[in-house]
């Protein structure tokens, strides 16, 4: 129990590199009110872990094997309404935290400053705020209210969830068939995904779908 007699708050993490979860251990584990009680290594292990496992608070890694920070935190906010979520990622921009706050996640916070503000983030999200690191406040808040003044919309999804998948394993490397393979789909609809995909991002091939994968997280460099 903590000082206040209130259980430590119960968290899931999710990273597929074990030196970069024992450091975010030992940051969540060295405050009374925070308790790591369960550790994957991708996405799909994290829902999986989620079923069987009673925890408040979910911090996904972006880029991971089998299954995306995002794409987790997307089944997570199905499966288990109630779970706070959190985003850890080596990106920074704007479109990346609204495609986290889409997924049900309380925030993200960039894994550079982890150490500085990960706990207050993983406070937030079990407050039921909304978490922006320091850093990042001045320019969203500038670029939305830009937005405002311009009568535009804030930034759009551009891709389906099959779509991102299928980004993903292209990404990765998997050939069409592979890619059939693992998500029982035919090679056909692959291709036809595939297509769609170079056309929405006004891409050529592989190539530049890699390197936008790479761009919004889904893989890393």
């Amino acid at each position: 129990m903590t000082t206040s007699g209130r259980a430590p708050t119960r968290v899931l993490l999710a990273d597929d590199h074990a030196l970069v979860r024992r450091g975010v251990r030992l940051i969540l584990d060295a405050e009374p009110d925070l308790r790591v009680v369960a550790e994957a290594g991708d996405g799909a292990e994290a829902v999986a872990l989620a079923r069987t496992t009673e925890v408040d608070l979910a911090v996904l890694d972006v880029a991971m094997p089998r299954m995306t920070g995002l794409q987790a935190a997307r089944e997570l906010s199905r499966l288990r309404p109630g779970l706070r979520i959190l985003i850890l990622t080596m990106y920074d921009n704007e479109q990346y935290f609204f495609e986290a706050l889409r997924a049900g996640a309380a925030g993200y916070v960039p894994k550079s400053v982890a150490d500085r503000d990960l706990v207050e983030a993983c406070r937030a999200a079990i407050r039921d705020e909304s978490f922006i690191y320091p850093g990042a406040e001045t320019t969203l808040i500038r670029n939305h209210l830009d937005r405002i003044r311009r009568g535009e919309p804030l930034p759009a999804r551009t891709i389906t969830d099959r779509e991102e998948e299928i980004l993903k394993l292209v990404a990765e490397g998997h050939s069409s068939k592979e890619i059939a393979d693992i998500l029982v789909i035919s090679a056909k609809t692959v291709e036809r995904h595939r297509s769609n995909l170079l056309r929405k991002l006004g891409m050529r091939d592989r190539l530049e779908l890699t390197r936008y994968a790479i761009r919004v997280g889904l893989i890393e460099p």
